[in-house]
């Protein structure tokens, strides 16, 4: 095993380490570190990965960074909502809120761009946050126990972290399907929608370092990014046991989703798929039929008005519905419902989507600020 040369201190929220390469390059690794709340993102994880992937970006010996969570249960759940909870029930102006949301958002945009390889590891729970960390990295990693969801619609949020970006560019319906139910989906799916490139199982991970370091890297980031691809279709072809799609069955009439004149008919779409023998759609259904109305409404709107945006601009549309949240109370209620009380009976504020009103949803997409928090990106 390679020796890793540890760069903070071990029991630091984010562990960063550097390893010797055969030919004198270093491979560059980042490791969420806690593993007892399934590695979510808080605001102590962002502030630490950000210079740091500034200061190995900017170190000629650093030829990729691997970024991975601590133990086998879970690369990231999510972001860390249950400080953004006791923010909004203290009432502190949403000063937290849109502290968060600018530093991850940042940090997620800092990550699609990076000229650098950064390999994810997705070993594990991959949610919210931990897809926002995902979405971006240039090589995308996922094994046989990787399940990614985007589940905001239980908490009374959306699909955040660039999900305005990504859903969008998914085969036909299916970002607002996930979007609506919240699916949790596995590595042959997120193949297929988009979020994932490599199929590696777990217990490679070993023969994937070794490779790492065995690579004659070049000063070339771009050179780096074929070499990168050539170690991972090498371990990809000595993979097996790739869980099948769920999805791709069902995409003929997910496709047809777009066809819908109304979100109302497109949830009525959903309900009624058959999932007599399909426990993966009864779970989705089930998620779609629980959850908060005013978030089925925002997903629908907000992949309507980010299609055709850049990436920045939809993280800056996302920073602002985001906010908004913090103020509106249903975010709120949903992560006291799932997580503070843990009683799994939220109070949603709208009986239904028809219920919905306009100025509900408008609100959520004013301009809040003269001067953009994210106009740099």
């Amino acid at each position: 095993m390679a020796k890793l040369q540890l760069l903070n201190q071990a029991d630091a929220s984010v562990v960063f380490e550097l390893a010797d390469c055969d030919n004198g390059k270093k491979v560059a690794f980042a490791t969420l570190n806690v593993p007892k709340a399934l590695n979510a993102l808080n605001l102590d994880m962002i502030r630490l990965l950000a210079p740091q992937l500034t200061e190995w970006a900017n170190d000629d010996a650093i030829a990729l960074v691997v970024l991975k969570g601590h133990g086998e249960k879970a690369f990231c759940a999510g972001g860390d909502v249950v400080s953004l909870y006791k923010a909004m029930a203290a009432n502190d102006g949403n000063n937290h809120i849109e502290t968060f949301f600018s530093e991850e958002y940042s940090l997620d945009y800092q990550i699609h761009t990076y000229e650098k390889p950064i390999l994810l590891w997705g070993n594990g729970i991959i949610m919210g946050g931990g897809l926002g960390l995902m979405a971006g990295a240039s090589h995308r990693v996922v094994t046989e126990t990787a399940r990614i969801a985007m589940p905001e619609i239980t908490i009374g949020l959306y699909p955040d972290v660039g999900g305005s970006y990504f859903l969008n560019k998914m085969p036909a319906g299916v970002g607002l399907f996930l979007g609506l139910t919240g699916a949790s989906i596995n590595a042959k799916d997120a193949q297929f929608v988009g979020l994932a490139d490599h199929f590696v199982n777990a217990e490679l991970y070993g023969e994937l370092l070794a490779s790492l370091l065995g690579t004659d890297w070049k000063n070339s980031a771009e050179y780096n990014h074929g070499l990168l691809s050539d170690v991972l279709h090498s371990l990809q072809n000595q993979s097996s046991n790739e869980p099948a799609s769920e999805i791709e069955p069902l995409q003929s009439v997910i496709a047809e989703l777009e066809s819908k004149d109304s979100l109302e008919s497109q949830i009525d779409a959903i309900l009624s798929l058959d999932a007599t023998d399909n426990k993966w759609l009864s779970r989705a259904q089930k998620s779609l039929q629980h959850g908060s109305p005013l978030s089925a409404k925002l997903v629908s709107e907000q992949l309507k008005r980010a299609k055709g945006l850049s990436l920045a601009d939809c993280f800056r549309l996302e920073l602002g519905m985001s906010v908004s949240s913090g103020e509106f109370g249903e975010f709120q209620e949903g992560v006291r419902a799932l997580l503070i009380d843990k009683d799994g009976a939220p109070n949603w504020q709208f009986e239904n989507t028809q219920s919905v009103t306009d100025d509900a949803i408008n609100a959520f997409f004013k301009a809040r600020w003269s001067e953009h928090p994210l106009q740099g990106l």
